[in-house]
Parts: C-alpha cells; structure tokens; sequence
C-alpha cells in the first residue's frame, strides 16, 4: 500500500509506503502525477517517508515502480530519501544512477528538515 499526496503549492510529491508495493499502487500514483504535471513543469522535490523499505508485492510491483521511475524521472528536481531503513545508503547510490534529480538520505524523524531542504532554492 502506498499513501501519496502532492503539495501543489510547492510541487511536492509525498510518498509513505506502508505495505509491499503493489502495481495498482503506481498505476493511481501515476494518474495523480500526470494530471499534476499536465499544468506544471516538473516536481520540485519527492519526500520518500517510510522507516523501513517494505518491498514489493511481486514482480509486478517491482515492474510498475521501475516504469514509473523511467517515465517520471526527468521531471523531479529533488528526492528526499527519510528513512531508518539499512538499505538507505544504497538506494541513495543507487538512485544516482536512474535520475538526474538530486537524492539525499535523512533520518526517518527528520521528516521536517527534509522538507525544507525540498522546499530551498
């Protein structure tokens, strides 16, 4: 399951996974993207806020979450990654290598700092 919401003011896309990620889970978060970017640009950032990375329902979640990544990648100025999670580290190296947006780590209770560096110029 995946809870999402857009700060439309700031261009803000909030992401809170709580269950593993399903493909239905992106195709309603993509319908809400597109819509949103069908009058703006691009996002100005995406906080990431989970204390731990649940995974993926199944192959098809992993798939969806990939697509969605490919087709939506360019339009992302930040990726705020807040989590506890171990595998933290990685995805935000990872992360490098699939966007051009920039990607930071915070700790899962710096939620508030990580929204105001999304938030700076």
């Amino acid at each position: 399951m995946l809870d999402y919401s857009i700060m439309k003011p700031e261009g803000i896309l909030v992401l809170k996974p709580r269950a593993p990620l399903s493909k239905e889970d992106f195709s309603g978060l993509s319908a809400a993207v597109d819509s949103y970017l069908a009058d703006h640009a691009k996002l100005h950032g995406v906080l990431i806020h989970s204390r731990e990375f649940p995974g993926w329902e199944n192959f098809g979640g992993f798939t969806a979450h990939m697509q969605f990544v490919r087709e939506h990648h360019k339009k992302v100025g930040r990726v705020a990654v807040v989590t506890d999670s171990q595998i933290a580290g990685m995805a935000e190296s990872l992360a490098r290598h699939f966007t051009s947006a920039e990607v930071r780590h915070f700790p899962f209770t710096d939620d508030v700092k990580a929204l105001d560096w999304l938030e700076s110029p």
